[in-house]
């Protein structure tokens, strides 16, 4: 079996309405967080920061200490079985305006709730669950 590793970010920003948070559409028409594949020689960090700047222009960052979950899961590419595990943090941000790259079909800004009902996947949503008191 393959072994994948990848980081991944929850991503708010302060508005008049409370914290709004970033969800990204992908290309198979889901709705999740910024995540990306760890690079050789990157931290989970590292994978994080650069996958913000790459699939949102974004470069304000401020991680949020005390978060830091993993997701592991299965799923199959080219007929091979692979297990993936996800870090996710947590971290804010100042900037509103989103500059998507070619990885992605569109982005929202949404509070909680609607967030929440918008994530695609169990995981995504229970990772999010996590994160509504912080």
């Amino acid at each position: 079996m393959l072994e994948e590793r990848s980081a991944g970010t929850v991503i708010y920003r302060q508005s008049p309405q409370g914290k709004l948070y970033l969800l990204l559409n992908y290309p198979s028409g889901h709705w999740d967080f910024v995540k990306g594949n760890i690079e050789k020689g990157e931290t989970f960090k590292q994978t994080v920061l650069r996958e913000i700047r790459e699939e949102t222009g974004i470069e304000d960052i401020t991680f949020v200490d005390g978060f830091e979950d993993k997701v592991e899961y299965h799923y199959q590419r080219d007929g091979q079985v692979i297990h993936k595990e996800v870090i996710f943090f947590l971290a804010n941000t100042k900037t509103s305006k989103v500059v998507l790259s070619h990885e992605h079909r569109d982005y929202t800004w949404l509070n909680f709730n609607d967030a929440l009902e918008k994530l695609t996947y169990k995981t995504a949503q229970n990772i999010f669950k996590k994160i509504k008191d912080l």
